[in-house]
């Protein structure tokens, strides 16, 4: 189940930036290890503050969710610090050194995008597109042309000049993160992150990439095949692992694609099914009569409509809505009678000769 990080801090949806940092003050004091709290309600308020203290997450967050926000697995994603220069100090005891890293496993590091046992992250982009109604029931294939950060082609990623080699770091002596030491009036206070240097890696290239620099990965333009599942709805996300933003000696991010769906003039989607309206003259109605059809995928049927018992009724014709994986739903063929507005006298004197049959 989704987080709701406003409620894991108690603060409202429209609490401003200092309310969600002093709020995460009261809670972190309180549930600091170190103070004898629980690990994992420390755990579970620094994620969610790590959220609703950036702004860009937070908007994310707020319009998808925890799943694009970056929330829970993803957390570690940007490789900053999230907490925003927050001071852990007043957390220690007296003269006691702590690491960060120590007191979780590791995994508090991750939030600090250190920690060495997760892989760095990049970013997560998204992008909107817009399909037809017909792609939308039968599904189909899109190329769109993205600019995004990329690893780099020339050096593959690891931002050395090809033919050279990858000496060790010398800030970090090839661990891939480095200890730091602040002193405050309770005492020293120890955090561990990565080595900006190497970038977590260890090694340095002896010969920068002519390409990138020796950054690894540069802004460039994709271009990216997209999949139309059969059956999306408007407003639905595709999920394209990996086709995010790439990042140096890390994973590349997700690549989420917004899915809009043009109207049709004919058809509306309910779930699986397909519906459309099909107004009869009213003898057609009364007698029954035979219309023909143009489906979503240009197939014409002739569908035989008995007489109608009522104005308004409904024929529902099997498995011709939408395949999916999951099934397959029907076409829903709604029936009107539609009333003539003006009536000849030879037309009155025949519904008269049938009002007085009692019709």
């Amino acid at each position: 189940m989704a987080k709701n990080y406003y409620d894991i801090l108690g603060v409202d949806k429209k609490a401003t930036s200092d309310d969600v940092k002093k709020a995460f003050r009261k809670l972190a004091q309180k549930h600091h290890p170190d103070k004898g709290g629980d690990e994992a309600k420390f755990k579970e308020i620094t994620e969610a503050y790590s959220i609703l203290s950036d702004d860009k997450k937070r908007r994310e967050y707020d319009n998808y969710g925890q799943t694009f926000a970056g929330g829970g697995s993803q957390q570690g994603q940007g490789g900053g610090n999230p907490f925003g220069g927050f001071d852990f100090s007043g957390f220690g005891q007296g003269g006691v050194e702590f690491d960060l890293g120590d007191i979780f496993g590791g995994g508090f590091g991750d939030i600090f995008g250190g920690g060495g046992q997760r892989a760095r992250r990049g970013r997560d982009i998204s992008i909107d597109i817009e399909v037809s109604f017909k792609e939308a029931v039968l599904g189909g294939k899109r190329e769109v042309l993205i600019t995004k950060i990329g690893k780099c082609e020339v050096c593959k990623g690891d931002g050395a000049k090809p033919g050279t080699e990858m000496k060790t770091c010398e800030t970090c002596n090839g661990a891939g993160k480095v200890h730091e030491t602040r002193n405050s009036m309770l005492g020293a206070f120890s955090s561990v992150r990565t080595c900006p240097t190497c970038e977590g890696s260890g090694k340095i290239p002896s010969e920068a990439c002519d390409n990138c620099k020796g950054r690894g990965v540069l802004k460039k333009q994709e271009e990216i095949k997209i999949t139309v599942p059969a059956g999306i709805d408007g407003g639905e996300m595709i999920r394209m692992p990996g086709l995010g933003e790439a990042i140096k000696n890390g994973t590349s991010g997700d690549l989420y694609v917004k899915v809009h769906v043009k109207a049709h003039p004919v058809f509306k989607k309910d779930g699986l099914n397909l519906v459309m309206q099909a107004p009869l003259k009213l003898t057609d109605a009364l007698l029954g009569t035979t219309i023909s059809i143009t489906t979503v995928d240009d197939k014409v049927l002739d569908v035989k409509v008995p007489a109608m018992t009522a104005t308004e009724e409904t024929l529902r014709l099997r498995n011709k809505g939408v395949h999916t994986e999951r099934g397959t739903g029907d076409l829903l063929i709604r029936l009107t009678a539609n009333l003539p507005k003006k009536l000849s006298n030879k037309a009155k004197k025949a519904i008269e000769e049938l009002k007085a049959e009692g019709f």
